[in-house]
């Protein structure tokens, strides 16, 4: 497998695709899950989330924490499939570092890409925050919004360092130091700190505090023994509450 780049038609794809949770209160009857091409009309407005799934695409974990946001938190979102690219590059950790490179492109024009998809929904409010987990993590580090994208209210990084490793050429975290950003990690996490044999960074912190050392809107959770795939553990789900409530539901 070897494809990285979308074409218009697997773009379109991706977000016809993109799972979707939307809360009772915008479609008037009861939260939908699913692809957003079988999500029903809407009668009301809300905020939303924009998630980017990890290397593994949509599994579960994602879908749990979007029905959690849609039924709990009254908040929307939308998480685009990246395997409807045809024979989407694959692979097995490690690999070289600039092969990492030409999947965090791809992913990064699928962020792109969903929030200008996101403004155009007729259940919009104009309020949102982009999160990601892990290798998509990347991407919401180093998002740079097109100039006649809507600002987020903040982004929620999870299971991504934002430190120079085996997974990157350089971290380029791109985060203004103006804008809340939550970073979520396992303690000891198994890939991005020294946990992992293969880190490239005998110096690693394992989270994202050097890179946002100049944020004064910067929040850093480490969870002790937590997964890498942590946006359901009960302390994740807890700061995420607080970190949404202070940007869209005041």
């Amino acid at each position: 497998m070897s494809a990285i780049v979308h074409t218009a038609d697997t773009m379109s794809a991706a977000m016809q695709h993109a799972w979707t949770a939307l809360p009772a209160s915008i479609t008037g009857d009861q939260v939908y899950e699913g692809i957003y091409s079988a999500a029903p009309k809407t009668v009301a407005k809300a905020p939303a989330l924009i998630f980017v799934h990890g290397s593994g695409g949509l599994n579960p974990n994602i879908k749990k924490f979007q029905i959690w946001l849609a039924a709990e938190q009254g908040i929307a979102s939308i998480c685009a499939d990246s395997f409807q690219l045809p024979d989407r590059m694959t692979y097995s950790s490690p690999i070289p570092r600039e092969d990492y490179e030409k999947i965090h492109s791809l992913r990064s024009s699928e962020l792109t890409a969903a929030v200008a998809f996101l403004q155009m929904q007729p259940w919009f409010d104009g309020r949102f925050v982009i999160a990601g987990t892990s290798e998509d993590a990347v991407a919401v580090a180093r998002y740079v919004p097109a100039q006649a994208a809507v600002r987020e209210k903040g982004r929620i990084i999870f299971s991504w360092s934002g430190e120079d490793n085996y997974h990157v050429v350089s971290h380029k975290t791109a985060v203004p130091n103006d804008l809340p950003v939550l970073n979520i990690m396992s303690a000891t996490d198994k890939y991005f700190s020294t946990a992992n044999s293969y880190i490239g960074n005998e110096q690693a912190a394992g989270h994202c505090a050097k890179a946002l050392a100049d944020n004064p809107n910067a929040s850093i959770v480490l969870i002790p023994k937590a997964p890498h795939t942590l946006m359901n553990v009960p302390q994740a789900r807890e700061a995420v509450e607080g970190f949404l409530k202070d940007r869209l539901l005041k």
